[in-house]
């Protein structure tokens, strides 16, 4: 006759870098003569003692523990259980000087690779991440979306927590929470933010060159200005790619995209180093020192806004016109337009999702 369960209960264990909640459940059955108490406890490195051939003891395979059967004090047998499968999602954002990009690569530091690692620490499981991008190497987030799957039964909060404390202080998890099993960071994104920023000033600040391109040099800004709002609507970007494909990882291998929105702008930062220069060198900081493009899509392709960028900066330079880029539409020559912006100057600010995935309050 098979047994019942008679009731469940959890053991959570824990230690400087795991965290991992057991769930057992107590059989209300007699065990076998030949089995005798586990003294050390459910997590064992041995065979129970059992006389040998009989084959009525049971082992289970977990991440990096095996879990043998064994009754407790009143002579039932308890049996592990394996926790349901939950989908994290985490809101992070990152400096991205000193890593080549996002995505996973052999023997090279990524934020993909570095979250892999300490979620992997936490959960004694191997973990596959998904990011809602993939950004270039030296391209820096201000709000990145990844997650992945866990058996863990760690809370949400545990888990943004004990990131922040192993995670290098160049990578930040903002939020964290727990999704429905088919949330994916990449599909189910409407769209996203991007901002390239151009310092303008003859001196740019030391702590603000890891993050901005720049270019104190005569701009016609009008006219960039005024090229910014053509990139907007569905076009073919072919001229506005790079080689090695796009950022969605070939899923649209259509070079077609849609651009929501397209602007560039002065923009005035309250900084601190920004209140001493202009007290220092009131004549190398102009009003405005920045120059910022902002650009608001469903999906990008492989270095598509610093191609945009290069080429603004091209019409600044009055070696293109605005209606330049409607002709590089149907031309699709990469040779045609402006140059790869270089990549400090880019940040992805934000992902948007539909409500039935947006981000809680309170979180």
């Amino acid at each position: 006759m098979r047994a019942t369960p008679r009731s469940d209960f959890r053991i959570s264990l824990h230690s400087k870098t795991h965290a991992t909640t057991l769930m057992f459940q107590v059989f209300d059955e007699w065990a076998p003569a030949c089995y005798r108490p586990n003294i050390r406890g459910s997590l064992a490195a041995d065979r129970p003692h059992c006389q040998p051939g009989c084959g009525q003891w049971r082992s289970h395979i977990h991440g990096r523990w095996r879990m043998l059967s064994r009754h407790g004090p009143s002579g039932r047998i308890m049996r592990y259980c394996r926790l349901p499968m939950r989908t994290i999602r985490l809101t992070i954002a990152y400096d991205g000087t000193d890593f080549h990009g996002w995505q996973i690569q052999p023997n090279r530091p990524t934020i993909q690779g570095t979250l892999v690692e300490v979620a992997s620490r936490l959960t004694s499981e191997k973990i596959f991440m998904f990011g809602a991008g993939r950004t270039d190497a030296g391209v820096h987030a201000l709000g990145q979306t990844a997650s992945f799957k866990t058996h863990s039964a760690m809370s949400p909060d545990e888990f943004r927590r004990a990131f922040n404390a192993l995670l290098p202080p160049a990578i930040r998890v903002l939020r964290c929470e727990e999704e429905s099993p088919d949330f994916h960071p990449r599909w189910q994104a409407l769209e996203k933010t991007y901002q390239y920023r151009i310092y303008r000033g003859s001196i740019v600040p030391p702590f603000e060159d890891r993050y901005v391109l720049h270019y104190p040099f005569p701009l016609n800004e009008d006219a960039m200005a005024q090229a910014a709002p053509l990139f907007e609507g569905e076009h073919d970007f072919t001229a506005f790619a790079g080689a090695e494909g796009d950022e969605e990882e070939g899923r649209q291998r259509t070079p077609v995209r849609e651009i929501l929105s397209a602007r560039i702008a002065r923009i005035a930062r309250q900084n601190i180093w920004g209140d001493v220069f202009a007290r220092l060198a009131p004549d190398r900081v102009p009003a405005g020192e920045e120059l910022a493009f902002t650009v608001r899509g469903r999906s990008f392709l492989r270095f598509m806004v610093r191609k945009m960028v290069g080429t603004l900066l091209e019409i600044g330079r009055g070696r293109l016109s605005p209606c330049d880029i409607p002709r590089q539409f149907e031309k699709r020559d990469r040779s045609a337009v402006g140059p790869t912006a270089p990549p400090q100057g880019l940040f992805l600010v934000s992902i948007e999702y539909p409500d039935r995935w947006s981000v809680k309050s309170g979180e």
